[in-house]
């Protein structure tokens, strides 16, 4: 059944010019959160659309509980409002539970898909670390902004990457700029928390490329392959010592397997 309902209003942009490719942004994101060198890279060849989920920015408020068909219709919504058929579909970390979802129950409208640093959900997939979460907790719970930009971002990052002071300055300015509402992060995590696809996985069809930085704190390695195993003819691409964020840190080369996928196949 293909997934509806009462679709948000979304607020959105679009960069670049070629075949429509819709990026849909992980727990506590913005579409400024998407790196402004892979969106450039991807922007030369397609026609790149971002957006904030309901509830984040100009989006629609928040409106109680939600699931990841929610927000999944809310993309299709969208996708349908741009007047598109069919669009190439790259789903990071909730956006990637977001992505499995829609191309489930509505797959005439995916071309190609690539989930990026997710997991399927339920038991038969590997959880946040404890650890990650007590921490991240904490700092979200704290009220201290600045700790909490900064304990995002250390979890999110490599350990390579931690002095990188250009990078985090520029993720602070972002976080400091685009506030999400606490509230709104803890309604997207009870959506996580509920989402389950690893029994329907087989049903996708798109041609699938799954990305997974190695030293992923967030959602651990595994999890890309536990997709890859699950999708018929997926490919899984390994992102050697990269952390979650894992287009902040090789934005070019994640940029250059995106688009070797969605021309050919490539992973």
């Amino acid at each position: 059944m293909a997934v509806r309902g009462r679709a948000a209003q979304l607020d959105y942009k679009v960069v670049g010019e070629g075949p429509p490719l819709l990026l849909v942004m992980g727990m506590s994101g913005t579409y400024d959160h998407w790196d402004e060198r892979f969106v450039g890279e991807l922007a030369r060849h397609r026609r790149v659309i971002l957006y904030d989920h309901r509830g984040v920015g100009r989006s629609a408020p928040l409106e109680g509980p939600f699931t990841i068909a929610d927000l999944a219709g809310d993309a299709l919504g969208l996708v349908e409002r741009l007047g598109l058929e069919r669009v190439d579909l790259l789903g990071f970390s909730m956006g990637g539970m977001i992505a499995q979802e829609v191309a489930i129950n509505d797959p005439q409208r995916v071309g190609r898909l690539v989930l990026a640093a997710t997991f399927a959900g339920g038991r038969n997939s590997l959880p946040t670390p404890r650890e990650t979460a007590e921490r991240l907790g904490g700092a979200l719970q704290s009220g201290n902004r600045e700790l909490a930009l900064r304990t995002a971002w250390e979890l999110n990052i490599s350990a390579a990457r931690l002095a990188d002071e250009e990078l985090w300055q520029r993720f602070l300015a972002i976080g400091r700029r685009r506030v999400v509402p606490l509230a709104v992060i803890q309604r997207q995590l009870e959506a996580i928390l509920r989402f389950d696809a690893y029994d329907r996985l087989p049903e996708i069809s798109a041609p699938t490329l799954v990305i997974h930085g190695t030293e992923d704190r967030m959602l651990p390695v595994g999890n890309g392959e536990i997709l890859a195993g699950r999708i018929p003819g997926a490919r899984l691409a390994k992102l050697e010592g990269v952390g979650h964020l894992f287009f902040w840190e090789e934005p070019q080369r994640s940029a250059q397997l995106v688009l070797d996928h969605l021309r050919k196949g490539g992973g």
